[in-house]
């Protein structure tokens, strides 16, 4: 069975962003904020963070005031912004479009907890003796992972000059 690039997309968005959301809701509904459990002595913890800024912290000393309606409206531009770059971009390229699909899941997982709860909530603390690197989750995973893929693309996608040169040989 073939799929076509947006039905891949389709499937990448609802996936990630249901098992953001459900891991999101067990952390949240078995631990305490701070609460951290360790799974890898001295590498990998599962630690509940609620997050009221962006990544690392960033802004999350704001006045709720300032903080809640910024963010909602910094994250109403990004989902706009990924799916105009959604809705122009080669359908073709299923490796693009499972990266924006990607980036588009973690935005609307954040986005969801941003505007339900005012903060994202975090739990994967990973680190290395006193390192540690800031809790993150499974939305934030993803852009990651998407933006990622997306930069490989950019670099390793024939592009519109080597086509036409492709072709242009073949003619002749």
């Amino acid at each position: 069975m073939k799929f076509s690039a947006r039905f891949l997309e389709l499937i990448i968005v609802t996936a990630v962003l249901l098992i953001d959301q459900i891991t999101k809701l067990i952390i949240q509904q078995t631990m305490l904020p701070s609460q951290s459990i360790e799974v890898i002595k001295g590498f990998f913890n599962i630690t509940f963070v609620l997050n009221k800024g962006a990544a690392f912290g960033i802004f999350s000393t704001l006045s709720a005031s300032i903080r809640k309606p910024f963010f909602a409206i910094i994250s109403i531009i990004a989902l706009a912004l990924i799916i105009y770059l959604i809705a122009t971009s080669d359908e073709k390229n299923k490796f693009q479009r499972a990266s924006f699909g990607m980036i588009l899941a973690g935005a609307l997982g954040n986005f969801i907890d941003r505007i339900f709860l005012g903060e994202v909530r975090d739990f994967l603390d990973f680190y290395w003796n006193s390192y540690h690197w800031p809790a993150f989750n499974i939305a934030d995973t993803a852009i990651c992972i998407g933006t990622g893929i997306l930069i490989v693309n950019i670099f390793f996608a024939k592009g519109p000059i080597e086509n036409e040169t492709n072709n242009e040989n073949t003619a002749s």
